[in-house]
């Protein structure tokens, strides 16, 4: 599949993107198009527009890794979600793991999927063969960042679920491929998002 950008991004700007993408948006979406397009050309586009749907739901529509709650350092993302914790604002957080471990390393989310707990930092930097234990901020980094949302979604690298078990023949569960992520969080906003990303690259060359 050769994606047809101009209609592409015209049709973003129509749906997504109402008051047009920022250069940081535009490109960071890019990246990620060009990515697929060396690796993995072959898979089903529905792949390719859930991954981006993910992207922009995680990232507030940034299309940018960012650390969770949008801040710009790790102290200020631990106090950011330290409050909403005692708040009462993250319900389905039984334990925060956002606290420092004994080396002094947080392993709240950061990047494209919002990798969170050192457990999945460990195995998906494992598989991918970059280190992003030593320094978690490493998931930060635009490259790897795109590996990680790409490969750990195709793979089934974060909860268990991967691409596959939702987007075959003529299955396409836009809904239930939440769970690829994190259950049914947003499940419903995310589907939509990945439906208008397949609107959007349904016109090739």
């Amino acid at each position: 599949m050769t994606i047809n950008r101009t209609f592409f991004f015209e049709e973003l700007h129509e749906t997504l993107f109402p008051n047009g993408l920022h250069e940081s948006q535009y490109q960071g979406t890019a990246r990620i198009l060009d990515y697929w397009a060396q690796r993995h050309p072959a898979l089903d586009d529905r792949f390719l527009a859930y991954i981006l749907a993910t992207a922009y739901h995680e990232t507030g529509a940034a299309m940018q890794p960012v650390r969770e709650t949008h801040a710009t350092s790790d102290d200020q993302a631990i106090e950011r979600l330290q409050r909403a914790f005692d708040n009462g604002q993250l319900t389905w957080v039984r334990k925060p793991y956002w606290n420092k471990d004994s080396e002094g390393k947080s392993w709240f989310g950061r990047g494209l999927v919002q990798l969170t707990r050192r457990d999945n930092y460990d195995r998906v930097g494992h598989n991918l063969g970059i280190d992003l234990t030593t320094d978690p901020s490493a998931a930060l980094d635009d490259d790897n960042a795109i590996r990680i949302i790409v490969e750990g979604m195709i793979g089934g690298w974060f909860i268990g679920p991967k691409l596959a078990d939702f987007f075959h023949g003529n299955v396409a569960n836009w809904l239930r491929a939440r769970a690829i992520i994190n259950g049914s969080e947003s499940a419903q906003k995310v589907a939509r998002y990945g439906k208008s990303f397949y609107r959007a690259l349904s016109y090739t060359v």
